[in-house]
């Protein structure tokens, strides 16, 4: 590969409008590091709950439910039952709690799938030879289907990015900045299904266990908008940085961008031996997409629900043991043909190394059921819940007009409360019964939560993914700080939000489904 030198140019002051949102993010930033760690912020909140119940309970707060005419009055944790509750159902509320079990099986998968070296080598396949007029789209609908990966996606796709972008002689910052951008402001927009579909299902399914016990929101409940999402946050990107971010003048590095060296080509190419694994990969996904495929066909297959449902049958509630099969599967048949695979040990010690990395989350998952649990018990969610219900139908908004309000309010919080598990168990447990009792179903709710939990990623200096892009683009543009990553993100990330949500409200009037459900 070849390169065109890029000499450095002057760089442009900011804009007024820029230097306003560089002190509005600077105020976020302060405020977002005094408060404390989500472990911490959910205990905080379970003793704002135990106060608050005992104050409601006491002024004898309650409400009526439009389904079963039954009076819902606040419970009060203070008392006897209360107590009681917390301390026996301490154990039970943590080992129950519902994306628990579901996040851990779908991550074995991943973990024997990033191990084996799969998503590193397809995610280079995937860039590397991409003719220049489409690089940047390449790398951002790469970005798309790195969601699979999770958060290793930053660390292997933005320096990746730098690198195809400096082998296309352009500048490696700009590299950077579409991988970053790409993987966080369309985090939950992904062609494939990822752990983050398991997680957000699983809470919404319990906060949709408020109002009707028998509704599940299954995995693959926001797919076919997922899907779409993917490609339309990809090419909103592309354009923005093609045709605005690229003109800009301070994106030349700091030194002239030169041909990548036989060492650095060695991180972008793709090896004979990786080629040919990555065939034998894919026809095994083929293979079990096929296989499972034609044994759910029969009408009386145990693959099927009741009745011969496809929606209610095994495969689809059983999600997460099917994807930890897929990439398991994908994993081991790609460690085998690269040679990274060697024993069946090789396996086991990536499922032990891939539960490593799901350790903070195990430790926040324990204060956020801790939460959940007493804020179910104490009814404070559905007094909420049906009393906001009863304010929006008195003021005659439209369905759409309602959503988008939430999402403007997930959009301003996601910019303090990064992480996206903690955010919805916070957000779910009202939004969802609230909006289902004025005919709002939990798909959708769930849906445009992810456009608005997406979108600010990129923009919020809380992201410690922030902190990282940052590094990255330093080690090309030492003079580069907080606010020129801003000055690039802010742009790219407005317009996202503007087109995604206007595309989710086409969707929501259209009456299309948002996956399977």
């Amino acid at each position: 590969m070849s390169a065109t030198a890029t000499e450095p140019r002057p760089t442009e002051p900011p804009s007024r409008a820029l230097r306003t949102a560089f002190r509005a993010f600077a105020a976020i930033e302060k405020v977002g590091n005094k408060l404390p760690n989500p472990f911490w912020l959910f205990w905080i909140l379970a003793g704002v709950v135990i106060v608050l119940s005992a104050v409601l309970a006491a002024a004898g707060v309650g409400t009526v439910h439009p389904g079963t005419h039954e009076t819902i009055k606040v419970q009060s944790l203070l008392s006897t039952a209360g107590v009681t509750t917390m301390v026996e159902g301490a154990v039970e509320n943590f080992a129950t709690f519902p994306p628990l079990a579901t996040i851990l099986i779908v991550g074995f998968g991943i973990a024997v799938a990033e191990a084996s070296g799969l998503f590193t080598t397809l995610l280079r396949r995937m860039v590397a030879r991409v003719p220049g007029r489409y690089l940047t789209f390449a790398l951002s609908m790469t970005a798309m289907v790195a969601h699979v990966a999770g958060d290793a996606a930053y660390v292997t796709l933005i320096p990746l990015g730098a690198l195809v972008f400096r082998a296309a002689g352009r500048s490696p910052v700009l590299g950077c900045i579409v991988a970053y951008v790409s993987i966080s402001a369309g985090y939950d927009a992904s062609p494939s299904l990822t752990t983050t579909d398991v997680l957000l299902s699983s809470i919404s399914t319990a906060a949709a266990h408020t109002i009707d016990p028998h509704h599940t929101v299954t995995p693959v409940a926001n797919y076919f908008f997922g899907l779409a999402s993917s490609v339309l946050v990809a090419l909103v990107i592309t354009l923005v940085v093609d045709k605005v971010i690229s003109k800009r003048s301070d994106l030349a590095p700091d030194e002239p961008v030169q041909a990548l060296s036989t060492e650095e080509l060695k991180t972008v190419e793709v090896t004979p031996e990786q080629r040919r694994a990555l065939r034998m990969t894919g026809l095994a996904a083929v293979g079990f997409v096929a296989v499972l495929t034609a044994a759910m066909i029969p009408v009386n297959s145990p693959l099927r629900g009741e009745h011969g449902s496809l929606v209610e049958s095994p495969v689809i509630s059983g999600m997460s043991i099917v994807l930890f099969l897929f990439f398991s599967l994908l994993g081991w048949v790609y460690g085998r043909s690269a040679g990274t695979f060697r024993t069946a040990g090789d396996i086991v010690d990536a499922l032990v190394e891939g539960t490593r990395t799901y350790a903070p989350i195990l430790v926040l998952f324990f204060a956020i059921s801790q939460f959940l649990a007493y804020f179910k018990w104490t009814n404070i969610g559905n007094v909420i819940a049906v009393e906001g219900a009863e304010t929006l139908k008195e003021m005659h908004l439209s369905g759409w007009t309602v959503l988008v309000g939430i999402a403007v309010l997930i959009t301003f919080m996601n910019l303090v409360i990064t992480s996206g598990s903690a955010l919805w168990a916070l957000a779910a447990p009202v939004l969802i019964p609230m909006l289902m009792l004025i005919g709002i179903e939990p798909q959708t709710t769930q849906a445009v939560y992810r456009v608005a939990d997406s979108v600010t990623n990129c923009v919020t200096p809380m992201s410690p993914y922030f902190a990282m892009a940052l590094g990255f683009i330093q080690q090309h543009k030492k003079s580069a700080g907080i606010g020129t990553l801003a000055s690039f993100t802010i742009p790219i990330a407005a317009v996202v939000w503007v087109v995604w949500v206007a595309f989710f409200v086409a969707w929501y009037l259209l009456g299309l489904p948002f996956g399977i459900s």
